[in-house]
């Protein structure tokens, strides 16, 4: 994550503040996911019965997508200095757009919408995230992000 004073965090308040990397969704990835949540409905782990569906083969968890929001936004958010520690707080609008088929790569894109001291030295920062599918029009999913982070 990228460091910053927290004065210059606060000035970015409505702008854009960072771009993931892209990050491949391959089937191995997917089938642990699925192992890991027992959801393994056929449309993630059977290319064969995937292939008759409007998809055309198999596609990522949407909650898969969604989990990798933290190392994507390891890349890409800005944290104050002094930083001791930072938890989830919450979500909110999240929605699944687009299907991220096998093989397929996303990242991550983070807007900062608010900074606010909670607490002396907690701060909820809330981030619009937008995960988009290389060479795709529409995203994956978006979803306003809370952080709740100590300093």
């Amino acid at each position: 994550m990228p460091i910053s004073a927290l004065d210059e965090i606060r000035s970015r308040v409505g702008e854009e503040v960072g771009v993931s990397g892209w990050l491949e969704i391959g089937q191995s990835r997917i089938d642990a996911f699925a192992d890991a949540t027992e959801d393994r409905q056929f449309i993630h782990i059977d290319a064969a019965a995937a292939a008759q569906t409007p998809f055309g083969g198999t596609i990522a968890h949407g909650f898969l997508t969604l989990s990798l929001l933290s190392r994507m936004g390891a890349e890409a958010m800005l944290i104050p200095e002094g930083l001791t520690m930072a938890v989830n707080y919450g979500l909110d609008r999240v929605r699944f757009l687009a299907p991220v088929r096998s093989g397929k790569r996303i990242r991550g894109r983070f807007t900062l919408d608010s900074i606010d001291e909670k607490a002396p030295g907690q701060w909820l920062m809330r981030h619009t995230v937008s995960v988009e599918i290389e060479g795709e029009q529409k995203p994956a999913l978006t979803a306003q992000w809370l952080g709740l982070i100590f300093t």
